[in-house]
């Protein structure tokens, strides 16, 4: 598929020219598209224009080793797109291990700061990109890997905390950071595609061969909210369903 055909896909989905996008994406799912990963950026950048800013998750995964935010690479999980952002001229990119990277005029001031402990806290990238009114754009993928969810369990306050560490380098010694995260299997997070299309508040449709949603950073925080003011632990599995990670996080409630 064409590079212009992509970006009109975006437009028609609502991609807000000039505006803030987070996206979260599986190449496989979108593929074939001209230009392979680079041209699906290209498309992205097209649909938000010069005065947009697009953003994409670059954490390293690496507990061990200290981050080098010019030559670490991303993740694996996060798929070939995310790792290829990076390192396109004139991206910036967090200093630090929970690295969000970003192109455009607001660039520096969503990945710019200190190692925000746990990793999604209001002072994050991500939580930049809910400051600024900022969209987010899952593309052939789902809400479990919505970052933006996260935000909103710290904003709740929800009562788990996963024991986690990370290094960094502090005056130039590695140096181990411990940290409760707020971290489970996240599969139940797929629980705000009912919530939010119940509402209207999430675009859905097809772009490049890939499923797409996009809803507003601000609209998952606001009804994920209401959903744990109501339960705390909506997004952890029931006791006996025999998810290791979801009892871990039950656990260490104290």
């Amino acid at each position: 598929m064409r590079i212009a055909e992509v970006a009109e896909q975006l437009r028609a989905l609502g991609v807000e020219p000039g505006g803030v996008l987070c996206v979260h994406t599986s190449f496989r799912a979108v593929r074939p598209i001209e230009g392979g990963p680079h041209g699906l950026i290209e498309a992205l950048r097209a649909a938000l224009g010069p005065e947009g800013t697009l953003v994409m998750p670059s954490w390293t995964g690496d507990d061990e080793t200290p981050f080098d935010p010019l030559a670490t690479p991303a993740s694996e999980d996060l798929g070939i797109v995310a790792d290829t952002f990076w390192r396109i001229p004139g991206t910036a990119r967090s200093a630090h291990p929970f690295a969000f990277a970003a192109i455009g005029p607001r660039a520096e001031r969503v990945v710019s700061g200190a190692l925000p402990t746990p990793p999604h806290t209001p002072e994050s990238p991500i939580g930049r990109v809910h400051d600024l009114d900022g969209q987010v754009l899952l593309l052939g993928v789902d809400h479990d890997a919505d970052t933006t969810l996260h935000l909103a369990e710290l904003l709740a306050d929800v009562p788990y905390r996963i024991p986690r560490h990370v290094t960094v380098l502090r005056d130039g010694v590695p140096t181990r950071v411990d940290y409760g995260e707020n971290d489970h299997c996240c599969a139940r997070f797929a629980l705000a595609d009912g919530w939010l299309r119940e509402r209207g508040l999430q675009r859905e449709g097809i772009v490049g061969h890939a499923r797409a949603w996009l809803v507003r950073a601000r609209d998952v925080v606001r009804v994920a909210r209401e959903q744990l003011s109501r339960d705390p632990l909506v997004f952890l599995h029931p006791e006996d369903a025999g998810c290791e990670e979801c009892d871990e996080a039950r656990r260490s409630i104290g």
